[in-house]
């Protein structure tokens, strides 16, 4: 989901946000992971042969998909296996960002795996020529990318001697979130249950209202400071007001120190960028120093509101103010010699990949009043946004897809899922945040930001994160158990 990634998902929110505002502002994405660097973790690199088509016949060829393994505290005899459901990016990043499954590797005897999605990272079914014609596109869903899954944790339990027996628990978070959950309801024979951590799965058709996702970063900047939403809020009339001559444009290409000069056209892009930014924010408001979309302080919504205390200030002063508040995200490091409008996260998200899949299957409407929220009034045009992917792509997005192959908010039938979300999260807005059973399980972090509870452990954390975190241990657990009791109960019948 991202926000994450922006124009990567920086959540599929924002780039339908974006989009209603024009038909170039650029796409975000939903992100996953969360937690310490790259050079904390051991794990081999594996490339399997895997299928193109999972689906049809004709198509016979495979292609690399990439996945990494870490067996480290792994009881050979058939101990667990923790699968990382991988989303819209490299999938080394991920694994590098999700370090509650690192955390509890030892306590539970686990294997971890990390696959990559495919079309992401080099995980490329037609390699380099993969983007470049819709024909090669054509296996890139959500549906290729579960069987990929299954077919792979198949493969791992026939080969890898003492794992045959070994359950699996599904994880994920954000996009990959969404497949975590998804993978249990569609293969509940591959995996005995499933984290979906901060996984947007109701943010489809009319499953939620298209304004919940803005109005809770609109909340987290009200609750960070006072004037600071009003400050943003009044930030947009503003910039109207000083973007029709050359000289307004030049001052605000001059005080936001942008890399290269703003033309009359880029204005909606800038506004985009603005409003992308905003959503990151809301995203990772953690409470401690981390380096995950951007190297963001502590609570950095709290820290860009210092800067934002009288939205009543005259316009260019209002800006100015703005552009500090951006400088936090962008140059918390003060190492950034200029801003460029067309990035707002890390570069291991896939934007081209994720944009895709908000034209084919993962269409989340949202909108924004201006009351409400502290956005600029868009209202959710669907016709719009599906021109817009016939204009890029060639193609049309199918919004009753997925409520249609997952079930929407019928989904009572499964089981042994749960559903993390933060308070702090806008993608909570189409989150599970109530139970629906014993075995479809909610867990509500109020201070948490998007998949809190998938980042390493820290002396930081508040108490309902480490809450959090245990009772996910203690669900693990028991399906593990109620798997190998099941296994047992399996063999000895078959041996009488």
């Amino acid at each position: 989901m991202a926000a994450a990634g922006g124009p990567r998902l920086l959540a599929t929110v924002v780039m339908a946000m974006a989009a209603l505002v024009s038909a170039s502002a650029s796409p975000s994405s939903l992100r996953g992971g969360g937690g310490r660097s790259a050079q904390q973790f051991d794990y081999k690199t594996r490339y399997f042969d895997q299928k193109i088509d999972h689906f049809g016949f004709a198509e016979d060829s495979t292609f690399k998909q990439r996945y990494l393994i870490a067996d480290k505290y792994w009881n050979k005899d058939g101990g667990p296996i923790l699968f990382y459901t991988g989303n819209e990016g490299d999938i080394a990043w991920f694994c590098n960002n999700t370090g509650f499954m690192w955390d509890i590797s030892k306590e539970l005897g686990a294997m971890l795996v990390f696959a990559e999605h495919r079309y992401y990272g080099e995980s490329l079914p037609f390699g380099k020529k993969t983007f470049s014609n819709l024909n090669y596109l054509n296996y890139f869903t959500s549906e290729q990318a579960l069987a990929d899954f299954a077919v792979l944790i198949r493969h791992l339990k026939e080969t890898i001697p003492g794992a045959q027996n070994s359950p699996v628990i599904a994880i994920g978070g954000s996009y990959g979130g969404m497949l975590a959950a998804w993978f249990r309801m569609k293969y509940p024979n591959i995996v005995v249950g499933a984290l979906a951590a901060s996984a947007p799965i109701w943010l489809f058709e009319d499953l939620t209202p298209c304004e919940a996702f803005s109005n809770i970063v609109t909340n987290d900047f009200l609750k960070s400071g006072k004037g600071c939403a009003e400050s943003i809020g009044r930030s947009w009339d503003a910039i109207n007001n000083l973007s029709s001559k050359a000289e307004d444009l030049q001052f605000l290409s001059s005080i936001f120190h942008l890399c290269s000069p703003l033309q009359a056209s880029d204005v909606v892009i800038f506004k985009s960028w603005l409003v992308n930014t905003w959503v990151n924010l809301a995203m990772v408001d953690y409470p401690y120093e981390a380096n995950f979309l951007q190297p963001l302080p502590a609570w950095p919504i709290k820290v860009v509101c210092n800067f934002l205390s009288d939205p009543l200030l005259p316009a260019k002063s209002l800006l100015q103010n703005i552009y500090q508040a951006v400088n936090v995200y962008y140059n918390y490091t003060g190492k950034v010699a200029c801003l460029n409008i067309s990035e707002t996260s890390t570069s291991n998200l896939d934007d081209q990949g994720w944009y895709y899949q908000t034209c084919t299957e993962m269409v989340m409407p949202s909108c924004t009043n201006g009351v409400n929220d502290m956005f600029e009034p868009m209202t959710w045009n669907l016709q719009v946004f599906s021109d817009n992917c016939k204009k890029d792509w060639g193609l049309r997005p199918r919004p009753h897809w997925v409520t249609t192959v997952y079930g929407g908010k019928s989904i009572s039938s499964h089981s042994n899922i749960i559903f993390s979300n933060g308070g702090l999260d806008p993608w909570s807005s189409g989150g599970v945040t109530k139970s629906i059973s014993d075995t479809l399980v909610a867990i509500f972090i109020p201070e948490g930001a998007h998949h809190l509870d998938l980042r390493s452990s820290n002396k930081h954390d508040p108490p309902s994160v480490r809450k959090a975190r245990a009772l996910e241990v203690q669900y693990f657990k028991k399906w593990i158990k109620a798997a190998k009791t099941e296994s047992g109960e399996m063999y000895n019948s078959s041996n009488h």
